[in-house]
């Protein structure tokens, strides 16, 4: 593993689509996944789980379901806006690294699929009546949350990468159709996948990330307020 420093990782950890052939060791995996198990995750509850394939008529399957999902994936890209921050250029640049991904998808080296079961709620009888009362937005709020047990995992496993030198980003094409993902893979009823992560040794370099500035993004006590700013303003005048 690379010594390298935290902030480094997250600056310069691109999203490369281009992976070398060469297998990555099994100690090197078990090293990435003990990195995702050190997030966090609602109540401690860990109902994560991970399935790395490695074997090629597996990850060739998983391609052809990723394929096939991004062609919707291709349309909907196709016509909707360009970002106001990316240039045609830059746009282009990144429809055809993305487009080269959806071709070669089942030929990485490693393709992780972090999982999590479904949230299980108490009963309705068993809670305080002003709960039971609200159960239905206990539901939706349980499933609304459901990435945050998962995700900051998710992202371990990227900035473990990136200290192995290894590329690898988030992919959710596969979710449509999921069915034939959890088919392939024998995963049960009651588990999610979240993602579908390529895993191998880029044919490019890291870094430097671009991204938007701050200021574009960021607001100080509420959001008319940019960040930074001097000026006191009042949170509720533009609120809609």
């Amino acid at each position: 593993m690379t010594e390298i420093a935290l902030f480094e990782a997250m600056y310069s950890a691109r999203a490369l689509r281009r992976l070398k052939p060469d297998p990555v060791p099994q100690e090197v995996l078990t090293k990435i996944l003990d990195a995702a198990i050190r997030a966090p995750s609602a109540g401690n509850a860990q109902s994560w789980s991970f399935v790395l394939v490695r074997d090629a008529q597996q990850r060739a399957k998983l391609g052809a379901i990723y394929r096939k999902a991004s062609d919707i994936a291709s349309a909907i890209y196709a016509n909707r806006e360009r970002p106001a921050h990316m240039s045609d250029k830059q746009y282009r640049r990144f429809m055809s690294s993305g487009s080269y991904l959806w071709d070669h998808m089942g030929e990485a080296p490693v393709l992780l699929v972090p999982c999590m079961r479904h949230p299980r709620l108490p009963p309705r009888d068993s809670l305080p009546p002003e709960i039971q009362a609200r159960y239905d937005e206990e539901i939706a709020y349980a499933e609304r949350i459901r990435g945050a047990s998962i995700y900051p995992a998710v992202q371990n496993i990227i900035l473990a990468c990136r200290a192995f030198g290894l590329a690898t980003l988030i992919t959710t094409n596969h979710i449509r159709y999921e069915a034939e993902v959890k088919a392939v893979l024998g995963i049960p009823k009651d588990v999610d996948t979240y993602a579908l992560m390529p895993i191998g040794y880029p044919d490019a370099k890291f870094g430097p990330l671009t991204r938007r500035p701050v200021a574009e993004v960021a607001y100080a006590d509420c959001w008319s307020n940019p960040w930074p700013s001097q000026t006191v303003m009042d949170c509720t005048a533009s609120a809609e």
